[in-house]
């Protein structure tokens, strides 16, 4: 198994579910909780758990349930926002801390987008990376995606039938992984997203998911050898059901939320992305600025495409430690 430089792990009994984290630094100092995407795992944040708990925090990654050596419940509904978040409060909990600063990326970033809205008094601030605050829409998410859409192919449409989607990515998780990790990047090159080739994926000719990602020629030099086993390892004994029926909740999360429309995000917040990542053409980040009250920055990386914080480690985790910084009263007029 991979290990992560002067990181401990162990599981933790929350809210129904135990919990695999993976955490570094000093029970105690600030605490900043990793929330991982799609389909990633805590070891997603192998470059900013040492850094971070270096500078002075006390940082806690999980496998977030459904994922790695986390629980994965057997039923859709047990992947809705609500459990998501509640298994963050229960991480506070259970490492005996009243409030932390969430940082999550991909489907992670919308979970920590949802702790100040859902659980206001626990949080000190978030970080959202690659999908920006998304303001509750008028309709279910499905209906508007059908709408946009029409009968061409989106992977979020595909991922709600169970068992089709599943199935596919778990039939070779190597290829998966591959293609999800080192191919999605195969139309970003050079630093740009290519959004001919970014729109070609979604031509409806009866292909799946990963037939449509690139097979790239080799991995990328973010992306060794060794790490892209230890997510196949991974996943070809957990499979993808457990991260693919997070997608199968968007409408009952919007159900569940009707509460928080039109409600801001009032905690300090920055955001992080990719300049080439293709999630930025569908959701813009200049749409969230009007919600979000305390926004410190928005940075985007040159040359790094979704996966930001494997392939831009260096300016991700100086854009992290500056706003923790000034969190805590330093960084500024220094």
């Amino acid at each position: 198994m991979a290990e992560i430089e002067g990181a401990r792990e162990r599981t933790v009994t929350t809210n129904g579910v135990d919990l695999h984290v993976t955490e570094a630094g000093d029970a105690g100092a600030p605490l900043v909780v990793l929330a991982h995407g799609f389909p990633e795992l805590a070891y997603s944040w192998r470059h900013q758990i040492p850094a971070l708990a270096a500078a002075g925090y006390h940082v806690v990654a999980p496998d977030q349930r459904g994922y790695g050596r986390s629980s994965r419940p057997e039923e859709i509904a047990d992947y809705n926002i609500l459990e998501l978040t509640r298994d963050l409060v229960g991480l506070l909990d259970a490492l005996g801390e009243e409030t932390a600063t969430f940082v999550g990326h991909d489907w992670g970033s919308m979970v920590a987008w949802h702790m100040p809205l859902l659980h206001t008094s626990r949080v000190d601030a978030v970080v959202g990376m690659s999908v920006p605050f998304i303001p509750r829409p008028p309709l279910p998410p499905t209906e508007l995606m059908r709408k946009v859409f029409g009968d061409a192919f989106f992977y979020i449409l595909y991922f709600q039938e169970p068992g089709v989607a599943d199935a596919e990515l778990a039939s070779d998780p190597a290829r998966t992984m591959r293609r999800m990790l080192a191919g999605l990047g195969e139309n970003t090159k050079g630093g740009q997203v290519k959004a001919d080739e970014v729109l070609a994926l979604a031509a409806d000719d009866g292909r799946g998911f990963v037939d449509r990602l690139p097979e790239p020629a080799s991995l990328p030099a973010w992306l060794a050898q060794e790490e892209l086993d230890h997510y196949v390892a991974e996943f070809s004994r957990t499979g993808f059901t457990g991260g693919i029926n997070w997608y199968r909740n968007f409408d009952r999360n919007w159900e569940l939320t009707a509460d928080l429309d039109g409600v801001h995000v009032t905690v300090p917040s920055l955001f992080v992305a990719g300049r080439a990542d293709p999630v930025l053409l569908m959701s813009p980040p200049s749409v969230q600025d009007a919600w979000l009250d305390d926004h410190r920055g928005t940075v985007l990386v040159d040359g790094a495409g979704h996966w930001v914080q494997q392939e831009a480690p260096e300016p991700v985790n100086a854009a992290l430690l500056d706003f923790l910084a000034g969190l805590r009263g330093r960084g500024e007029g220094e």
